[in-house]
């Protein structure tokens, strides 16, 4: 089982940055994912963009690039994103999500999600 706690979200003004964290606990394999989603009200939740583990490589979704970064941490198991230039149309339910394999299934968690609103 693993353990995402999330924090960093909140109320800013378009233009604005914010920073969300995201630590994983438990029994973690090395072949693994951790990523971030959004969901707005009405909408589906969508990926954010995400990073594997033990790697530089990332993938951000259209809407962000060039905004929001994405890193993490392999000692800590925690996951970042940095928010620049923020958007009203930025404005939901940030989730933390965490994808890990050991060779045969794979294992997907959550995190409780944190709220990001951009006042125009």
């Amino acid at each position: 089982q693993v353990q995402l706690v999330e924090s960093g979200g909140g109320l800013v003004q378009a233009g604005g940055s914010l920073r969300l964290s995201c630590t994983a606990s438990g029994s973690i394999f090395n072949f693994n994912v951790m990523g971030w989603y959004c969901q707005a009200p009405g909408k589906e939740r969508e990926l954010v963009a995400s990073i594997p583990g033990g790697s530089i490589t990332n993938g951000y979704v259209e809407s962000v690039k060039g905004r929001f970064t994405v890193s993490r941490d392999g000692a800590k198991n925690t996951v970042y994103l940095q928010m620049n230039s923020l958007k009203p149309e930025d404005t939901a339910v940030y989730y933390c999500n965490f994808v890990m394999w050991d060779g045969n299934r794979e294992f997907e968690f959550w995190g409780q999600g944190t709220q990001v609103t951009v006042s125009s």
